[in-house]
């Protein structure tokens, strides 16, 4: 599912649509687009690309395109003006509202339904709440499993650390006091873990409830230390989700299985990576190999009961003083062996193994997600918790202890925010609960913004310092940070070089002493960013880049009541996203 996402800004003209381009809905300032092949026939028929809009949108714009250039249709300024025409309007909720017949229908597809909500207490899980109660109210109960000693503690969690949280503001102000009544009365948190076997260590007396009213599960439960230890990991992000799965089959009123997974569970694996599930066994060293044709080196199968086994007589072999590192080197050095880069891909990949071998006839959807942000414009702009990916890297540059750093300067970010990601959940549920080709069966989306529109690491920089120049944070004193524009190196030879030299050319003075202290401090914080989001060279190149190859899958996703043809827009416009957010 690739997303392009853009600011409102003025189309250039003319406006060129390739024979496999991108089809876009605006949504108040933002985009969404994805893939969408124009078969051999339509090519014949000289397809007009009116076949994206809604029939309101398409008797306005009576003739497109004017002309066709090969396998390329192209919109002049007149017709994008006819479009562009169209009176606005709210198009989320449009496009939440449209009924199977003319799009998806996201609104009519959640409506009534029992949802089952894993994590719940997480950083997406509260997004995707939100967004559910806010724009689908006549949703069906939502059982939230809270990770708590008894429902009571639940409660208390459910309180605390949800409904009373800033991001529920707009419910706040759309139910006023009778708002905590309706959070209550649509959320019953449930005490459990799936860590436990036994029906997720539910109250027994829930049990039957839970399985005999639920439609729909969403795991969002997992680990996402990126150095976890090796046991930890393996329990909440490779078992985890077969416990729910297991769960899941008692319930005889499932429509739907929902696994959040994560854009890297593609490891260490190059160019165009499709939309495919994983098998048990599979081994990304052993794939890599063969596609560079090394074939001299032996591969050990990957055998998840053989891991589950060993890391569990690993931990009992360690002393209390030493498990928890142990565990964790067990983890990357496995991780690495098989072709993945840390503990938290790897556990999460061998964790959509299991889901793909033991589904049965379950309707299983994988949402694969890359890096995610902070909130783009839902429900309120920036809304973010905790220390996430970027947040290292741009706090500690804004506070002018970190002058510089290990990483590729022509590297891409790929981030998605959250509301997007959760946008694209919700689309491609309705899509499958709609949808009468598969019943049955598994459906993976990428969602991630580096192949349409990349987040550039120099750009990255760039903008932080624009922002601390305009807004600098202030010292104890009160007095603003000066702040630098951050030096990147291509190696940690290189930025060890450049701390060295900032050391021996310090002679003393006041502000070579301050230079050489920030210097030091950039070593150091360097290693914490390192540790803490995972951006290393190897890492931070992005080789990845994710395509949709289900084609009809995405047209249904991104019909909506007002929409654009996408423009091939200036690397310059599209960056406008990123620098607001």
């Amino acid at each position: 599912m690739e997303a392009l996402f853009l600011d409102s800004i003025s189309a250039p003209s003319p406006i060129r649509r390739n024979a496999r381009s991108y089809y876009c809905t605006r949504s108040a300032n933002w985009y969404f687009s994805s893939h969408c092949n124009v078969s051999t026939a339509n090519r014949n028929n000289k397809l007009k690309p009116a076949c994206c809009l809604n029939s309101e949108n398409a008797r306005s714009v009576k003739a497109l395109p004017s002309h066709v250039e090969g396998l390329s249709y192209v919109l002049t300024k007149e017709e994008m003006m006819t479009l562009n025409n169209v009176a606005e309007r709210d198009t989320t909720s449009k496009f939440m509202e449209k009924d199977s017949s003319d799009g998806i229908g996201i609104v009519k597809c959640f409506s009534g339904k029992v949802l089952f909500i894993t994590g719940a207490t997480g950083f997406l899980a509260k997004v995707l709440v939100e967004k559910i109660l806010r724009t689908i109210p006549d949703v069906g109960k939502i059982y939230l499993l809270i990770q708590a000693k008894d429902n009571e503690a639940a409660l208390d969690r459910l309180k605390n650390e949800i409904i009373n949280k800033e991001l529920f503001k707009c419910l706040q102000q759309t139910h006023g006091r009778f708002n905590q009544a309706f959070m209550l009365n649509k959320l019953i948190p449930v005490a459990g873990n799936v860590c436990e076997s036994n029906d997720l260590g539910i109250h027994p007396s829930l049990v039957n409830e839970i399985a005999s009213k639920v439609d729909i599960i969403i795991n969002s439960a997992a680990t996402t230390t990126f150095d976890e230890r090796y046991d930890v990991a393996l329990d909440i992000n490779t078992k985890g989700p077969s416990r729910l799965l297991s769960f899941a089959k008692k319930c005889n009123k499932l429509r739907l299985f929902m696994h959040v997974s994560t854009a890297y569970v593609n490891g260490k694996r190059e160019g165009r990576i499709l939309e495919k599930p994983f098998s048990i066994g599979d081994n990304l060293a052993k794939e890599i190999a063969r596609k560079s044709k090394t074939h001299s080196i032996s591969y050990q199968m990957l055998d998840i009961e053989a891991e589950l086994k060993m890391a569990l007589n690993a931990r009992e072999s360690f002393g209390d003083d030493e498990v928890t590192q142990k565990m964790k080197e067990m983890g990357l050095e496995r991780a690495r062996t098989f072709g993945w880069d840390d503990t938290y891909e790897f556990t999460k990949a061998m964790g959509e193994m299991l889901l793909n071998k033991t589904r049965g006839d379950t309707p299983v959807v994988i949402v694969r997600p890359s890096i995610i942000e902070g909130t783009y414009k839902e429900p309120n702009p920036g809304w973010i918790e905790g220390f996430r990916m970027l947040d290292p890297l741009i706090l500690w540059h804004g506070r002018g202890r970190l002058t510089g750093f290990p990483i590729d300067s022509n590297g891409v970010f790929d981030v998605v925010p959250a509301d997007m990601v959760v946008n694209a959940m919700l689309a491609a549920g309705a899509s499958r609960l709609s949808s009468a080709r598969l019943k049955s069966g598994i459906e993976v989306y990428h969602v991630a913004s580096s192949t349409v529109n990349p987040l550039g690491t120099a750009d990255v920089f760039r903008f932080s310092l624009e922002h601390f120049r305009t807004f600098p944070y202030k010292d104890s004193k009160g007095m603003p940070t000066h702040i630098e524009k951050l030096k990147l190196f291509n190696s940690i030879e290189d930025f060890n070089s450049y701390i060295e030299q900032v050391g021996e050319a310090s002679n003393g003075s006041t502000s070579q002493r301050f230079k050489k202290k920030l210097a030091e401090q950039s070593k150091h914080m360097a290693k914490r960013c390192i540790s803490h989001t995972r951006f290393t060279k190897e890492v931070l190149v992005e080789k990845i880049l994710r395509t949709i190859p289900n084609v009809e899958k995405i047209y249904l996703l991104i019909r909506t009541e007002n929409t654009e043809a996408v423009m091939d827009r200036p690397v310059e416009e599209r960056s406008l996203f990123w620098q607001k957010h």
